[in-house]
């Protein structure tokens, strides 16, 4: 099984930016784990700040990987061309968030992707991503 972990925009600041909220873990060391945890699943992982890239990544794996784990950050909120882009493949997708967004900020209560998701989990620390492998090996 192929399961590419994608992260949107800030993510790489995962252990740096406001730790109340994201933790003090960097991403990287908490995907080493998550491989490890997983020895059956063949893992990749691509990180991007760029809207277009992240469309890019899921239209270069949409038709060829098992499943795609996906934090779209801030543009999970904003953008119609990321939904767009999950609609267009075969690959199903599983819309995930480090913190919980129903208790943040009012805009943060809308995904303008979770319609094109497989599902959408939120809240379990950086263990969402591993919520949301579970739920494409399942």
């Amino acid at each position: 099984m192929k399961i590419l972990i994608l992260n949107g925009p800030n993510i790489n600041l995962v252990g740096k930016r406001e730790p109340s909220i994201y933790g003090d873990r960097g991403f990287m060391a908490y995907y080493e784990e998550l491989c490890k945890k997983f020895p059956q699943v063949e893992f990749d992982y691509y990180q991007s700040n760029v809207e277009g890239e992240l469309i890019n990544k899921i239209h270069e794996v949409g038709f060829s990987f098992d499943g795609i784990v996906f934090n779209a950050g801030a543009y999970t909120h904003t953008s119609i061309a990321l939904q767009d882009a999950i609609k267009a493949v075969e690959t199903p997708v599983v819309e995930v968030h480090i913190s919980n967004v129903m208790k943040r900020e009012e805009f943060r209560h809308i995904s303008m992707i979770s319609c094109a998701c497989k599902g959408t989990i939120s809240g379990f620390g950086l263990d969402s991503y591993r919520l949301g492998v579970e739920a494409l090996l399942a």
